[in-house]
């Protein structure tokens, strides 16, 4: 990332610590998720980390464009002007995308980590901090972090922020000088962490969330002095194979960083198993601070991992249980929670003792689905399937669909994108993981009524050949139509829509153009049955009233005998409504 140095904490100083930190995370991604043994050894750590500041860079850069659309506007195309943010406009949208967008243990702990940083770096609505500001903001970053976590732990993550915030309080000087002393204090915690943390030293490796907060601390150095630290992406083994300050250029190599972590763990393929519950469970919530209070207590005593961040109304819930569903239910008492995603770690590496521990064995079978909403997420994953949330405008990424499918941890996949636009990212991600010698199956759903049908005949006890063969003819037998809102005019197979209007789309066209979402859905539904059918799915979005669900299933009893309805809610679903007709 070619940037000038910054000598003061600025808004382009945040930009750039951004996009720097996405890079070096980027580049040790695979490393720390090799490493990942601690809450749970999922091997996620690396990729959540990523993605959590995936999200801020995101939002750092949405900053950005709209302060430098909003100054064209005003001086006209071409002129000079300052359009640039704040330090407080670039620090809160850091803070608030890393919020949104945080995943797994590591990455809701991160996005805290930032939001404390934000607070005081907004805090005056100066427009740069120097490096005072910054030894404040590590401080209070490290110590709001630790106050989220439910039961903090040393020897993770919080251990080496702590271990950085001690360090820069004691450093005078400028920005860099600052993150330097950062830095250095967090690489020595990291390489105490496996002294303080049993099962890291059983492994011989480090902690893997303080080394993705290593990385960053080195992203931040980068900042301010224009130098990258060679140690940032290097091995994080320990013992008598290296120091991890001293094997700097093993990120360098990929190749080189695998045989490395090889060496430490004596070629085991995956780390021991955990003691906890089987069920990770994050999710948004919009919610006052006594509500979340509550919260807190009911979801420590469901399960462990729990970490809760953010505030101003809008929060980040993370927790381990046993009964997700629960976990689910005390969001919605709460307040409103969405965008929830509910991963299961694997029977068989979660209940284990201290003395039956072993290796992590892979399931024979799993099914990995992205879903557009809550409630289906939900649905799917009762029914087994691991889930991907495609949430409205935002579809996930090959990356994203790669790492569902290592977290099913099984050696035969079926894969379900549930989107036609979805097809060529789950072939590239089907490809990758096939070099990983898992048997992958991709089942080209087109929406996710089918790939409800799919799963409700998928066996995993029968061969993988015909099971893919059942789920594919059930999918297949499948229509699906969605009923939505029309967002500007446009030409249609129906005619022409304005903005506003109610369409029906039946298998990916436009069917009819409608301003009433009852009547155009019974139109959708009968234009549908008039082909024969024997079983209506429907699932209804979050601005849909149960009276629309009763309205058709009223329908398909009166004019279509011997045909049953099934009704779901979806949640934040994009869609109004999505039906299935088999």
């Amino acid at each position: 990332m070619a940037q000038l140095p910054q000598t003061f904490f600025d808004a382009l100083a945040v930009r750039t610590w951004c996009g720097l930190a996405l890079e070096t995370l980027g580049r040790a991604r695979e490393e720390i998720d090799a490493i990942n043994v601690y809450p749970v050894a999922d091997g996620d750590t690396g990729t959540n980390l990523y993605l959590t500041v995936e999200s801020a860079v995101a939002a750092v850069e949405a900053v950005f464009a709209g302060h430098a659309a909003g100054s064209e506007a005003v001086v006209g195309p071409g002129a000079a002007s300052s359009g640039e943010p704040t330090l407080a406009d670039a620090a809160r949208a850091m803070a608030h995308g890393a919020l949104i967008g945080a995943r797994g243990n590591s990455g809701t702990i991160l996005a805290q980590l930032l939001r404390g940083m934000a607070q005081v770096l907004a805090a005056d609505d100066t427009a740069r901090a120097d490096g005072q500001g910054l030894r404040l903001a590590l401080r209070h970053a490290a110590d709001s972090a630790r106050r989220a976590v439910a039961h903090p732990v040393e020897g993770t993550v919080l251990t080496v922020a702590s271990a950085a915030a001690d360090a820069a309080d004691g450093a005078e000087g400028d920005c860099g000088t600052v993150a330097r002393a950062a830095y250095d204090g967090a690489r020595t915690a990291l390489a105490a962490t496996p002294r303080q943390l049993p099962v890291l030293e059983r492994a011989g490796v480090v902690d893997a969330g303080g080394r993705g907060l290593v990385a960053v601390l080195g992203a931040l150095v980068e900042t301010f002095t224009g130098e990258r630290e060679r140690g940032v992406a290097g091995s994080a083994c320990t013992g008598p194979f290296g120091d991890p300050h001293t094997r700097g250029d093993a990120a360098e190599d990929p190749q080189k960083a695998g045989e490395l972590l090889g060496e430490c763990t004596d070629g085991a393929a995956a780390p021991p198993g955990q003691e906890g519950p089987a069920f990770e469970v994050i999710y948004l919530l919009e919610a006052g601070d006594a509500a979340v209070e509550r919260l807190r207590e009911r979801l420590d005593a469901l399960g462990d991992s729990l970490v809760v961040v953010g505030g101003d109304g809008l929060w980040n819930v993370h927790v381990h249980v046993d009964d997700a569903g629960a976990a689910v239910e005390a969001g919605i008492e709460a307040g409103r929670p969405y965008r929830i995603r509910i991963t299961h770690f694997g029977a068989g590496d979660v209940h284990t003792t201290g003395a039956e521990r072993r290796p992590r064995e892979r399931a024979q079978r799993a099914v990995v689905a992205v879903v557009p909403g809550e409630g289906l997420a939900g649905l799917y994953t009762e029914a087994g399937a691991t889930t991907v949330l495609a949430r409205p405008g935002e579809p996930p990424a090959s990356g994203e669909l790669v790492q569902a499918v290592r977290r099913a941890h099984a050696r035969e996949v079926v894969l379900l994108p549930n989107d036609a636009d979805l097809r060529h990212t789950a072939a590239a991600a089907a490809e990758q993981v096939r070099t990983e010698g898992i048997r992958v199956a991709l089942i080209p759903t087109r929406s996710a009524v089918q790939g409800i049908a799919a799963l409700a005949v998928h066996e995993p006890d029968r061969r993988f050949d015909e099971d893919v063969v059942s789920m594919t003819s059930a999918a297949g037998a499948t229509r699906y139509a969605e009923v939505t809102v029309a967002e500007r005019q446009s030409w249609t197979m129906a005619g022409i829509c304005q903005a506003g209007d109610v369409l029906g789309l039946i298998d990916g066209d436009v069917a009819v153009i409608g301003s009433d979402i009852a009547v155009t859905a019974e139109t959708v539904l009968d234009r549908m049955l008039s082909a024969g059918g024997e079983m209506v799915t429907l699932v209804l979005g979050d601005d849909v009233p149960d009276t629309v669900a009763e309205h058709l299933e009223g329908r398909v009893r009166e004019g279509y005998l011997a045909v049953d309805t099934v009704v779901y809610r979806g949640g934040r679903q994009g869609s109004l409504l999505l039906i299935g007709v088999e």
